[in-house]
């Protein structure tokens, strides 16, 4: 996408920060830039009219992402999730967008539901706002969530300061498929629950 000159990239490797010092900084960075989109390291993406489709996604919502959960229930473990007769499940009637997984570019597609859709969660593999909307609402990534549910508490500080979150159609591969249950994510899920109460 290298032909594109709007897109500007700032690449963090070999990190010990957590995601949300990373992402702040471009919040908070004097760039004049205003469009910000946060990607994962280990995810292809695989649209060269990125940069449009971005900004025709924020006529729409003030942050989008390429996969989220049109509603919300309490203790919601991911985005993907929710609790059906007390047993966690796959969220199918609520979850909109479409991620492809695999080692190689343009993976196998996993479609979640119809895109575009506002939402209250999405997933934070690919994310993108403007900067002044998020200045504005006092909108940041909470340090304290190193990895796990960084995306879920930044989805609900966004929502529970009237900004809107949608689905839309841009399209990756993400290597990875998560390590939902590891000590780590399970750590992070205490905090965030402890934040946020339910």
């Amino acid at each position: 996408m290298s032909f594109d000159l709007r897109l500007k990239p700032y690449i963090t490797f070999n990190n010990t920060l957590s995601i949300g010092d990373i992402y702040n900084r471009r919040i908070n960075s004097e760039s004049p830039s205003d469009i910000l989109v946060f990607v994962h390291d280990d995810v292809w993406i695989e649209d060269f009219f990125l940069a449009d489709h971005v900004l025709q996604g924020l006529e729409q919502y003030d942050i989008i992402g390429v996969a989220g959960n049109t509603t919300r229930v309490p203790y919601q473990a991911s985005w993907v999730l929710t609790k059906i007769d007390n047993k966690i499940v796959t969220d199918e009637k609520n979850i909109s967008g479409a991620v492809a997984h695999g080692e190689h570019p343009f993976g196998e597609v996993g479609f979640f539901g119809n895109v575009p859709a506002s939402c209250e969660l999405l997933d934070g593999v690919f994310l993108a706002g403007k900067k002044s909307k998020l200045k504005a609402a006092n909108v940041l990534f909470d340090p304290i969530f190193k990895f796990h549910f960084y995306d879920l508490d930044f989805c609900r500080t966004a929502r529970q300061n009237n900004l809107r979150l949608g689905t839309w159609h841009i399209p990756i591969t993400h290597q990875s498929t998560g390590n939902f249950g590891s000590p780590e994510c399970t750590a992070m899920y205490i905090a965030y629950i402890q934040k946020w109460k339910d």
